[in-house]
């Protein structure tokens, strides 16, 4: 069986995207870190324009500079009646310094003379899992299909959850429980695809 020295870098500073993604991959065995145990590294830009493309950018990047095995993940929200916006630039949306409250005004203002019918939109994840050389070894895709409320609702979560109600259910993913979450989510769908490449490796 093949060996990954671990631990494995999650390349994010956001505590809650690296919370989750721990839970996520806290079967297989391995240690995580995330880049605020790594205060040195820089930022590396997001110049892809689909969100596998930056899942790429980051997990290579990041194993290289990081010298240990990253997961990197790009996610964002894709709104039908905004043509997709914010899209790849959901984590941009409302400009420079903008918080995750500035990022859900501006979009429920976007959405301000959208009925319910048309606040259709699905939260898309790419995680990619690169090696200690930098080298890519899995890329997987999750999608999380449903609708905007018209206000924010809910203090579970992190960026535009308090504002999106997964399909099938009448409660957004700020309402909701972590459990869930972690079932039904973009992120979740393409953590467990990544979970059992992990699995197909040695913990040391």
């Amino acid at each position: 069986m093949a060996t990954m020295m671990g631990p494995i870098l999650l390349a994010t500073r956001n505590p809650g995207k690296a919370g989750e993604m721990k839970r996520l991959f806290s079967a297989s065995g391995f240690e995580f870190v995330s880049l605020a145990d790594f205060p040195e590294i820089g930022e590396i830009e997001e110049t892809g324009t689909t969100f596998a493309e930056n899942a790429v950018l980051k997990a290579a990047g990041y194993a290289a500079l990081a010298r240990t095995a990253a997961i990197a993940d790009d996610s964002g929200l894709e709104v039908d009646a905004l043509a997709g916006a914010p899209g790849v630039l959901s984590a941009r949306y409302g400009g420079p310094g903008a918080s995750d409250a500035d990022r859900i005004r501006k979009l429920l203002k976007d959405l301000d003379a959208v009925d319910g019918q048309g606040r259709s939109a699905r939260f898309v994840c790419s995680i990619a899992l690169a090696d200690t050389d930098g080298r890519i070894l899995a890329l997987e895709e999750g999608v999380c299909p449903g609708r905007i409320a018209s206000v924010p609702s809910g203090s579970g979560g992190f960026g535009y959850d308090p504002v999106f109600i997964p399909e099938g259910y009448d409660r957004t993913f700020a309402e909701l429980s972590g459990e869930i979450k972690n079932r039904i989510s973009h992120r979740a769908q393409a953590g467990m695809k990544i979970m059992r490449y992990l699995l197909g490796f040695t913990a040391v």
